[in-house]
């Protein structure tokens, strides 16, 4: 009985843990965006790009500092070199050298001047910036997906609900219609048209019910979160709809330069300009100073490392200028090139401009037109549920038929969808609007 019961605590504890490493997560929509942008794993690894890009920096930097270098070598000369000489009007031949010889110095090299060497430092900004700036679009690209994924989940979530409460009315009117059928008022049409809209609702619950494991998948997914994990949703799609329904954001100025696809542009044009400044320094001279310092040794057999050994020092210093004089016009080419890149980054720089503004106005007039529809959406909600309640009273004193019933009701069902997706359209088309304008 011990041994059962010990059993049966230690199957309760793996549960407890169990359940522990499958941590419920609940988000509102801003805990969801900073969720996401901290743990999405495009997020993860955008921030590796600039580590990256600052060891980068600072190999480059290193470039231009001093190298100290370290070598040993070891020649064995087991066939050593015959040498021929003239004396005295004959010839004789002597072999110099040792069987074994042994080397071990260091050499300090120093950059003086280079000129692509401070290009390159110049470069090196210029790439983290690039990746500094490639993790702002990122960011910003997780922040609209994320409004829409987190969007798409309360969809699903509303669509369900709604469809099961028309499942529930829908159900008891046909209930109501088969007792009145059984008593011979009306025709089994009526039941059976009853009985097809219950099984389209059907299918549709069926669906919204798929649609919310995938739309709710992808949230997770987004916010770099196990798929097995469960996470729940905090905020209510009215609720996020009218805190996005601002239109004075429409009457603010749009400065194309705070877009960061416009900063990604101007970036691309300074790498071009570097490009272009690169070339133009490799016709410069570049000066540099090295300094060796060693020891070597000889001996008919190996003894090098014997105590008695003996070895021989060895240092100097040179300074080595190198000047570019003719290259066949080579280099001219190359500038000429990096000239014409950056004057297509130039022009790059102006489509762009041009195109976010578009891009503005676009982004503008659909959040405007998305207000517009959701207050229409509204409207004509009310409008189907009067209608629907009407058919439905007329329905079942028997002054209305069942086709003109289940018209009603097919009318109020699309009416619904569409007033759930005018909801999520304004906090998307919000979103769009403010990720172009950096409101974000």
């Amino acid at each position: 009985m011990k041994t059962l019961y010990k059993l049966l605590l230690t199957v309760l504890a793996l549960g407890q843990v169990h359940a522990q490493d499958k941590a419920d997560y609940s988000f509102s929509l801003s805990q969801a965006i900073e969720h996401a942008v901290q743990s999405n794993y495009s997020a993860i690894n955008a921030s590796r790009d600039i580590e990256a890009a600052k060891q980068k920096k600072w190999e480059t930097t290193t470039m231009g500092l001093p190298q100290i270098n370290g070598n040993v070598g070891y020649q064995n000369n087991f066939k050593i070199a015959t040498n021929v000489i003239n004396f005295n009007g004959q010839q004789a031949t002597l072999q110099f050298g040792q069987y074994n010889s042994m080397d071990a110095g260091l050499q300090l090299t120093q950059l003086i001047f280079d000129g692509s060497y401070l290009v390159g430092l110049e470069s090196a900004k210029t790439y983290l910036k690039i990746s500094e700036n490639a993790k702002v679009k990122t960011s910003q690209e997780i922040r609209e997906l994320t409004i829409k994924a987190y969007g798409d989940v309360l969809l699903a979530e509303e669509s369900v609900a709604i469809v099961e409460r028309n499942k529930v009315v829908l159900e008891k009117t046909l209930n109501d219609t088969k007792q009145i059928y059984k008593n011979g008022f009306i025709e089994e049409e009526t039941v059976e048209r009853l009985q097809i809209t219950l099984a389209e609702v059907n299918s549709s619950l069926d669906y919204a019910k798929r649609m919310k494991i995938i739309a709710t998948n992808m949230l997770k997914l987004l916010m770099g979160i196990e798929l097995d994990q469960n996470i729940a949703l905090t905020d209510k799609l009215d609720d996020l709809t009218a805190k996005n329904i601002d239109l004075v954001i429409l009457s603010e100025s749009f400065d194309v330069k705070n877009n960061i696809d416009y900063q990604i542009g101007k970036n691309l044009e300074e790498s071009n300009r570097l490009l272009l400044k690169l070339e133009r320094s490799k016709a410069m001279p570049s000066l540099g100073a090295q300094v060796n310092f060693g020891y070597n040794t000889f001996g008919s057999r190996f003894t090098m490392f014997d105590a008695d050994q003996k070895w021989y020092n060895y240092s100097n210093v040179g300074v080595g200028l190198n000047v570019p004089i003719f290259s066949s016009f080579g280099r001219s080419s190359r500038t000429q090139q990096a000239k014409i890149a950056l004057e297509q980054a130039k022009t790059k720089l102006v489509e762009t401009e041009q195109r976010l503004k578009l891009q503005y106005q676009k982004a503008k007039s659909d959040y405007e037109y998305s207000v517009a529809q959701y207050d229409n959406s509204k409207n004509t909600l009310r409008l189907a549920e009067r209608i629907e309640n009407k058919q439905s009273v007329k329905f079942k004193e028997g002054l209305s038929t069942s086709f003109e019933f289940t018209e009603a009701q097919r009318q109020l069902y699309a009416a619904q969808q569409s007033f759930l997706q005018s909801m999520v359209e304004v906090v998307n088309k919000r979103a769009a609007l403010e990720k172009i304008t950096a409101k974000n």
